[in-house]
């Protein structure tokens, strides 16, 4: 009977006890939510028709010495933290100079006092400098000289300057700017998209005759590629791409002729987006006779 009841007042505390452990385990075993010390980050921008990415992790300045300290002159730096830099391009481009197809590369830099020596290694995804690296898989090296900048804290990528048909891919970090020239062959790339174009749409050769207009100043071409539109119909935007054409020819009375009768199609069309445009360019055109 003793027995009995020494095991029966022992119950409350193994009981108690447990509770705590069941408690305590999940709170041991859980992942905190903490900012991580180089984030992840992406940059992601359309040059012309190219998309050029790049992955990287963004460490911190965090009061220490960067150049020739956290990171050492002449030894190679995985420009970033964590895994080794992704650099993407969506079609074949020109990097400092050198070509370089479409694909993923890895993205290493040599700094020095100087010059810096600029890296991409066709086997994309690594983990940094020691582990995957082999040079023999070197795409290119090109030099680059950086420049000074205004001081930021963490580690950024940045596409910047860019036109339809080049762009400069800068390093940010403490005070330093590295700058990449990238051009892209925007202009071969749409000629050959308008060439091979198969929808036979109006708007996909208006949109065409468009191109030939502002950017190749191809007038002739647009000229055809606006009659193939205005033959499968007859609409405001492509008969105003028309007029616009004649006018870079010099026929302002053809022009004339054809904006005006443009503008009265689009004054019967709820998407009359160019009505203001289209009125003034007219006006302007009345005063030259």
């Amino acid at each position: 009977m003793k027995t009995a009841l020494a095991s029966s007042s022992r119950l409350p505390a193994l009981g108690l006890a447990a509770a705590i452990a069941l408690l305590a385990a999940p709170a041991a075993r859980a992942d905190l939510d903490l900012p991580r010390p180089s984030p992840f980050a992406k940059v992601w921008q359309v040059v012309g028709l190219t998309e050029i990415t790049v992955d990287y992790s963004s460490p911190g300045v965090k009061g220490r010495k960067i150049w020739g300290g956290l990171v050492p002159y002449d030894q190679m730096w995985r420009a970033g933290a964590n895994s080794a830099t992704k650099v993407t391009f969506s079609k074949d481009v020109t990097f400092a100079g050198k070509p370089v197809p479409a694909g993923s590369y890895a993205f290493f830099v040599i700094p020095g006092k100087s010059d810096w020596t600029v890296i991409l290694n066709k086997k994309a995804d690594q983990g940094g400098i020691g582990r995957d690296y082999k040079q023999d898989q070197d795409l290119l090296r090109v030099q680059v000289k950086p420049k000074a900048a205004p001081f930021r804290e963490r580690l950024a990528y940045l596409v910047t300057d860019f036109t339809d048909d080049k762009a400069s891919l800068d390093l940010e970090w403490e005070k330093l700017r590295l700058s990449i020239p990238i051009t892209v062959d925007t202009t071969n790339q749409a000629l050959a998209a308008i060439k091979t174009a198969v929808d036979n749409s109006w708007r996909t050769y208006a949109n065409a005759a468009r191109y030939m207009l502002e950017n190749k100043k191809d007038y002739d071409a647009g000229m055809k590629l606006v009659d193939q539109s205005l033959a499968l119909k007859e609409d405001w935007f492509n008969l105003w791409i028309k007029a616009e054409l004649q006018a870079a020819k010099g026929s302002v009375k053809d022009a004339r002729a054809t904006g005006e009768h443009a503008y009265e199609l689009g004054k019967k069309d709820s998407n009359f987006f160019l009505e203001g445009e289209i009125k003034k360019t007219l006006g302007e055109w009345k005063k030259k006779g």
